[in-house]
């Protein structure tokens, strides 16, 4: 027996009581031992995290996959956790500490790692609570985090091993690092934003005499980060530059420290940019770095001119001025730092070349420094300019590790899709640099590394092994722990239990499917790639899906700076999780960005509640849940062609999946519901709802809310218990349509001719102006056997829905009258009577006139460069909108003087 639903859809009710059910009840992993497995892993977000627009996308894109998968009968997994995010966390922590006047520091490091244990045990859930509104049916019974005990010692032993293998290293190299925080950072965590500054251009003399050959005894340079020159080591031009070749080799003598360095050759000196020659500081430019190891410095020699907080400090040659010592790179609370200093000794020892300007009366103005707008780094979360420092750190030699991705993308053991992203990834992966791995926390996986009082290191498991490496000599464990990137690249595999060989890991590993952002691409899916192929011999994943930036109405970057964030909980609370859900699906196109669209999600709300109705329309008319799972036996034309439309649904459904078109998919899935059943099924079958149709019409509506559960979970499992009596079988666990019926070929002509004639005269009467209810008259004199056959058999029906009663077959009388067309049949209908045809004319051919004038407006406007290249590009967008509407009723117009015609 079916249970009356409610007039009213009311989404919030529905998805709390839902959610609670599937989880209480395991249904997210039920017990399928011997199914095919299906695995996929949530790319886990940060402990201290919100759901944000993009994890909403992320997540529904794979709750649509992986309960489409379980539908299929499939032993679907889904991993979920969190990341224990180091830097985020332990600066969460720290704060709250600072709200009570305390700090980190009066803690020992290990009171303060129990504060923020303490922490992510009350705190730390926020995220995954978001997840379960959103209706993400993830198993969560297995919920794994990044460092419980198991994960930490799969960390340890990836670490001890690539180091074994020679694969991890100590070196010093320059890193992003963050002042404020004191550690190293990712370049994920560095963020360019635009500031005003300055550039300086100093004369530089050259030592022992020497001139170029234009006669100066100097050479100019040019920077926007004057106080790095403390620490110069070089000063390169361009090989082929004609006017250094004769000084290349030669000295400099920096004018502030005194310190004598060569000029050399190298091609980043670039010959048309300044003066062409540029001062090399190694130890603070990654540029510099790079052309200081081309020249031959060891980054053991180059010169480290800041401490571990920004303030300026001696250089191992000893040759910074006393009065520098202490300062901060840059001015601050009111007082100069080395910046300022640097610039204002260069000038007053007539070594600074002014820039200069003229005021409004023509006069010249001397400045120190010309005005310019620089991309600059801060870190994401210090919030402060990142410093490029050179430091000892820890690497893993990541050339090496990318190797075995790199063939497995080529092989196509590992599928990137969209396609397009393969050159993006190979790029990358062919240049790819050591990966830093140590950051300067107390949060994380500290690195098992011990040294002794001489410096070496032992480098263990634990600190028992360590000591045994070491015998009797005192150690003192590396106190930095490692890149969360570095942990979250074993998610695969030691979610499923490695390093232990268990059960779940032989049946789970590798997983079908990886979904994720472009943006992540390298900092976690290939290292993820790279560390699954070192440890467990095979790609991860055989399939790697990209998606693109979920973007603000207008196209920009949504970021809190511009306040143009939208929050998916606000946007469930407004329309429901499965409206959300569909408008991701709806809009996500391979390759492309998505644009919120709140009237898209109302309008998948709209969809919901439409399903709701017509849900309530079966129930009124005795259409419960289908006895059947396979089609039930149809005679009538109307469920002999519903049927096919399933079959066809389901296939396209399939397809859509398997080629990870999210959009085709929904599209499919939306259009089917909406169009084939709701509009025209329904409607067909009003007035001859024998046993027949109940049978077939519940069969249909059974198969709609298993193949758009994936999509919206929660309206469908609600009205699929509300169909009848399902005993222990809800939707979520149900079975992907297995119809058992084929499209049957003469049945879908003649109803998809039923439903061309209805449209051609709905339109028609549309464009006249002619009441819908208006019944009519219609003519055809010789009509195709098939537009015979279908009259004679659906005369109520064409009455009803076309409102043409009696159809003639014969020739129609003279006078005005409009052409409607179905199939290969075209009609007469008169309309002496019905319509003022001159008048009718007249306001068709004006209207024509006018939407004809404004297409050819814009179409002038839009040809032109100077308006699509430099106007808003939401004017532009604008103007190709009203030009594509206006060039549609232009042809619409036309067709309908053509029907009076």
């Amino acid at each position: 027996m079916t249970t009356e639903l409610p007039k009213t859809f009311d989404p919030a009710e529905i998805e709390a009581r839902w959610y609670a059910h599937w989880e209480e009840n395991g249904l997210f992993r039920p017990e399928r031992p011997d199914a095919q497995p299906y695995t996929i892993v949530n790319p886990p977000p940060n402990v201290t995290g919100s759901l944000h627009i993009g994890h909403a996308l992320d997540n529904t894109l794979q709750d649509v996959m992986i309960r489409y998968e379980r539908l299929r009968g499939k032993d679907a997994l889904w991993v979920v956790g969190t990341d224990h995010a180091g830097i985020a966390t332990q600066m969460v922590v720290e704060r709250q500490l600072e709200q009570l006047q305390d700090k980190r520091t009066n803690y020992s490091r290990e009171d303060f790692v129990a504060k923020v244990w303490q922490w992510k045990e009350e705190s730390g859930g926020t995220i995954t609570r978001q997840l379960r509104r959103l209706g993400c049916s993830m198993d969560w019974s297995r919920e794994q985090f990044t460092m419980d005990d198991h994960f930490n010692t799969a960390v340890m032993k990836v670490f001890v091993d690539l180091y074994n293998d020679g694969l991890i290293y100590r070196d010093k190299r320059l890193v992003n690092w963050d002042v404020k925080l004191k550690t190293a950072i990712s370049d994920l965590e560095v963020e360019t934003h635009e500031v005003k500054g300055g550039f300086w251009h100093f004369r530089y003399p050259l030592a022992d005499g020497v001139t170029t050959p234009e006669g100066k005894d100097y050479l100019v340079v040019a920077t926007t980060r004057p106080e790095t020159m403390l620490a110069d080591m070089a000063v390169a031009v361009h090989p082929d530059d004609e006017r250094y070749k004769s000084v290349v080799g030669k000295e400099i003598l920096q004018p502030i420290t005194g310190r004598r360095f060569k000029i050399i050759a190298d091609e980043h000196a670039d010959p048309e940019l300044g003066s062409g020659c540029v001062k090399i500081t190694p130890g603070h430019d990654f540029n510099d770095f790079e052309v200081g190891k081309r020249a031959g410095m060891k980054p053991g020699e180059m010169l480290n001119m800041l401490d571990a907080e920004g303030n300026v400090c001696q250089t191992a040659d000893g040759l910074v001025p006393d009065e520098f010592l202490g300062l901060h790179r840059f001015r601050r609370d009111g007082s100069d730092g080395a910046r300022e200093l640097v610039v204002a000794r260069m000038k007053e020892l007539g070594f600074l070349i002014p820039h200069v300007t003229k005021d409004k009366d023509g006069n010249e103005v001397e400045h120190d420094a010309e005005p310019r707008t620089i991309q600059t780094p801060f870190g994401d979360r210090g919030g402060v300019v990142v410093e490029p420092w050179l430091t000892d750190q820890w690497y893993v030699d990541a050339e090496k590790l990318a190797k075995a991705p790199i063939e497995a993308v080529r092989s196509g053991a590992i599928e990137i899709v969209p396609k397009s992203w393969e050159k993006t990834f190979f790029n990358w992966m062919e240049n790819i640099q050591p990966w830093c791995v140590s950051r300067q926390l107390w949060w994380g996986h500290r690195i098992p590394a011990w040294y002794d009082e001489d410096g070496n290191v032992f480098v263990a498991m634990t600190e028992e092994e360590a000591q045994a490496k070491a015998g009797n000599r005192k150690l003192t464990r590396d106190e930095d722990v490692l890149d969360t990137w570095f942990s979250s690249a074993l998610w695969p595999f030691a979610t499923l239990g490695w390093p232990e060989n268990t059960e779940l890991l032989q049946r789970h590993y590798p997983n079908d499917l990886l979904i994720s952002g472009f943006d992540i691409l390298f900092f976690w899916d290939a290292r993820m790639a790279m560390q699954g192929m070192k440890f467990m011999g095979q790609a991860p994943w055989h399939r790697l899906y990209l998606h693109g930036l979920v973007r603000a109405a207008d196209g920009q970057k949504m970021s809190k700076s511009k306040g143009n964030v939208v929050d998916p909980l606000g946007l469930i609370d407004q329309f429901g999780a499965d409206a959300l859900r569909f408008f991701m699906c709806a809009m996500e196109s391979q390759g492309r960005d998505i644009k919120m669209d709140d009237k898209r999600i109302e309008g998948y709300r709209n969809f919901a509640t439409k399903l709701w109705n017509a849900t309530r329309f079966c129930q009124a008319n005795g259409i419960g849940a289908s006895a059947t799972i396979e089609a039930p036996a149809a005679s009538h034309a109307v469920n002999r062609w519903i049927i096919g439309e399933v079959v066809e649904t389901r296939d396209a459904l399939d397809k859509a999946f398997a080629d990870l078109r999210f959009d085709a998919a929904a599209n499919t899935i939306y259009h089917f519901v909406w169009d084939r059943f709701c509009d025209w099924y329904l409607e067909l079958i009003k007035g001859q709802i024998d046993d027949e149709t109940k049978a077939v019409a519940g069969w249909v509506l059974d198969q709609i809310l298993v193949m758009l559960h994936p999509f919206m979970p929660f309206i469908t499992e609600e009205l699929w218990s509300k169909q009848g009596d399902r005993g222990h079988y809800p939707l979520i666990t149900a079975q992907w349509p297995q119809i058992g019926a084929s499209i049957d070929p003469e049945a879908k002509a003649e109803i998809d001719w039923l439903i061309a004639l209805t449209s051609a005269v709905r339109a028609a009467k549309n464009e006249l102006g002619i009441a819908p209810g208006a019944k009519l008259e219609a003519y055809v004199a010789s009509p195709s056997p098939l537009g015979k056959r279908v009259i004679e058999a659906n005369t109520a029906a064409i009455e009803r829905l076309a409102r043409l009663t009696p159809i003639h077959f014969s020739e129609a009388p003279a006078g005005a009258a409009m052409q409607v067309s179905a199939g290969e049949d075209a009609f007469l209908v008169p309309l002496a009577g019905v319509i003022d045809i001159a008048a009718e004319k007249a306001r068709l051919e004006k209207a024509l006139a006018a939407s004809a004038k404004e297409a050819k407006s814009l179409e002038g406007r839009l040809s032109n460069a100077n308006f699509v290249e430099r106007a808003a590009p939401e004017a532009v967008e604008k103007a190709r909108a009203d030009h594509a509407h206006h060039v549609a009723e232009v042809a619409r117009l036309e067709a309908a003087l053509a029907r009076l015609g």
